[in-house]
């Protein structure tokens, strides 16, 4: 059912071991002695919905709607197709996707690679070859959802001005005859 020779690897992939464990929809390669675990979602596995990890992540199947990988990577293989907002510490794409990226280090598009989509994050790397359309906002500091800082709040753009105080009218009473 799983073809182990076309399996992606993901950009920094820990050693090769011997501990392989079947995952959801994939293969879960675990690292020795400090070493990050990974998941492979294969290229027939379609998701519908939010998927969140805590481990570097190689999609090679279809998803649909949010991901979140607040401090890990995630791999978009070369046969991936991804229509969902993106939230992750570094961000690869070899396939295709479509919606927004933010990402709190890192945002790479592979010669193969092609994002319509906004992306936000303070480095982006688009190799020869790769296809983008959308805006890029390369802000230092920036967070996944869900990490803002204490007491700071999202803000739409265009809303770090101070707004203009407009006086109210005076309360109109009418009197009685």
């Amino acid at each position: 059912m799983w073809k182990r020779e076309e399996a992606a690897k993901p950009v920094d992939p820990a050693p090769a071991t011997n501990d392989t464990v079947a995952g959801v929809g994939g293969t879960r390669t675990a690292g020795r002695g400090g070493d990050r675990d990974f998941v492979n979602i294969g290229k027939s596995v379609v998701i519908k919905g939010e998927l969140s990890g805590s481990e570097d992540l190689t999609i090679e199947g279809q998803v649909e709607g949010e991901i979140q990988l607040k401090q890990h990577v995630l791999t978009v293989g070369p046969h991936g197709r991804i229509r969902a907002q993106i939230f992750a510490k570094v961000v690869v794409v070899l396939g295709e996707v479509v919606g927004n990226i933010k990402a709190s280090d890192k945002v790479a598009i592979r010669d193969t690679g092609a994002v319509e989509g906004d992306i936000v994050a303070p480095k982006v790397a688009i190799a020869e070859g790769a296809r983008f359309r959308g805006k890029i906002d390369m802000q230092r500091g920036v967070r996944p959802q869900g990490q803002e800082k204490p007491g700071s709040e999202a803000k739409p753009p265009g809303t770090h001005l101070q707004p203009q105080t407009a006086k109210a009218p005076a309360p109109v009473t009418a009197g009685r005859d």
